[in-house]
């Protein structure tokens, strides 16, 4: 039985350790966007050591390609010599065939030589010849390896790549990539999360400019350059949590951390994301294209550092989505009350803490005493609710003294009715605390409300007796 050659990158693995290693290193060290330049130039064998000598990675939590391991695995159990054959750097690949135990030999590059494509191609037929190995890939570079193969192995790669391959080799088993890539750039741009960028309609909604077209246009406009620069900024914020987000049992589907999309793609689509952002903004407005602009430096500086530092990451969770109706006031040209202002700070600090406890609950029930990647333990998880909770029910005390002001005798034709707002909240308030003590919260707190029928319930109510607040009713 010929020895059966595995490719690392792409193949036994769904993503690749340069261009992880790459980002790892900028993240860490961001001076490393300026090094890599002068790296590269003296070979992309000696970047890649020059990375792997500064980025360590947990390789029980990289992404397998489960299927294809699964058959090494009967392979190597019928008595089959398995090879690990990268061009990854030697550090990642021997790491990795030590975790899975199965490798008898490791070829990789070693700081001097590449080893991908015709120089991986020569490298296996000076050890086994012409025709001695079978050979598992993933990418055209493969291309001259198979040429020399016994046999070929198409692994995760697009259909027009086993052709190709059928031409050179005898291709003895495929396992085809997921198809369903629309669905995958659907998550990894969050379009579900664009429903939180709505919250630019309230200033429109709390000053009752219903008739106001043009105010509308250019909160729609606004809408939309804000979801494109979220966008932007979820992916890159998915790259920069690659491990964070692999120790996490749901967070590890994640398009990029699961492997389903390339790093490499993130990459590239984030900046075209933020550049059609801009130009949508520059559209509405200097006034607001300048809050957008203070969006994205505070959410790039909370992917960066901020989130990991203690009780500062809640709080600028909270500004950001506050941030979001300060924008949407600038998009329409209205004024905002202070007491939206504050309403908004208190109700969406409590929804960060909902979501540090959430993480923090599912540690608690895997054994843990870190949450990964945030300055928080799990003993925390008490404080946490504590101060959430107390939040939230801040936020329900200005909404009460909102409504017994003067602006609400103005605005309301019948005020009485709003005042039904007030038990509303408490109720969502202490529901959405009830449901994350319970361990039945999502990650994200306003992706449970959206899909919660309790939530969608008390929204419900919540703007029916908005509504009705503002007729005058005649008999009261």
């Amino acid at each position: 039985m010929k020895p059966l050659v595995v490719d690392l990158d792409g193949t036994l693995l769904r993503t690749d350790m340069l261009h992880e290693s790459a980002l790892r290193a900028a993240r860490d060290n961001p001076s490393a966007l300026f090094q890599i330049p002068a790296w590269l130039a003296t070979g992309k064998a000696a970047l890649k050591r020059r990375l792997a000598e500064r980025v360590d990675f947990c390789v029980e939590c990289l992404p397998y390609h489960q299927e294809f391991l699964a058959w090494l695995h009967e392979e190597k159990a019928t008595g089959r010599r398995l090879i690990l054959c990268t061009a990854s750097d030697e550090k990642y690949a021997r790491a990795i065939a030590a975790h899975l135990g199965i490798f008898d030999e490791v070829m990789a590059s070693d700081g001097v030589t590449n080893l991908s494509s015709t120089r991986k191609a020569k490298a296996l037929v000076q050890r086994f010849g012409t025709g001695g190995f079978d050979y598992a890939g993933n990418h055209t570079d493969d291309l001259p390896v198979w040429q020399h193969a016994n046999r070929a192995i198409v692994v995760n790669a697009p259909a027009s790549l086993a052709k190709q391959a059928e031409k050179v080799s005898s291709v003895e088993r495929v396992f085809p990539r997921a198809s369903n890539q629309l669905r995958v750039w659907h998550k990894a741009l969050r379009v579900h999360q664009w429903m939180k960028n709505l919250l630019l309609f309230i200033p429109l909604l709390g000053a009752h400019s219903f008739t106001e077209p043009e105010r509308w246009f250019a909160t729609l406009l606004a809408f939309f350059a804000f979801s494109l620069c979220a966008s932007s900024v979820y992916i890159v914020n998915d790259l920069t949590d690659l491990e964070s987000d692999r120790l996490h049992p749901r967070k590890r589907k994640r398009p990029f951390a699961s492997g389903d999309l390339p790093t490499v793609f993130g990459v590239c689509i984030a900046p075209c994301l933020l550049i059609l952002s801009a130009v949508l903004a520059w559209n509405v407005g200097t006034a607001f294209m300048g809050w957008l602009a203070a969006y994205f430096v505070l959410t790039a500086a909370y992917s960066w550092g901020l989130k990991r530092v203690l009780l500062l990451d809640c709080i600028v969770l909270a500004l950001l989505y506050t941030l979001r109706i300060v924008a949407g006031a600038a998009a329409a040209g209205l004024q905002l009350s202070f007491w939206l202002l504050a309403f908004s700070v208190f109700l969406f600090l409590s929804l960060a803490f909902v979501k540090r406890y959430a993480e923090l609950h599912v540690q608690q029930e895997r054994g843990g005493g870190k949450a990964h990647g945030r300055a928080y333990h799990t003993d925390d998880v008490g404080l946490i609710q504590t101060m959430g909770v107390t939040a939230g029910y801040a936020a329900v005390l200005v909404l009460a003294l909102y409504l017994n002001s003067d602006q609400v005798l103005q605005l309301y034709g019948t005020p009485a009715f709003i005042w039904g707002a007030v038990p509303v909240m408490l109720f969502w308030v202490s529901w959405v605390w009830l449901q994350a003590h319970r361990g039945n919260m999502h990650d994200d707190p306003v992706v449970f409300a959206l899909k919660d029928r309790g939530s969608l319930a008390a929204g419900a109510v919540f703007v029916a007796v908005m509504a009705m607040g503002t007729v005058d009713w005649p008999w009261l």
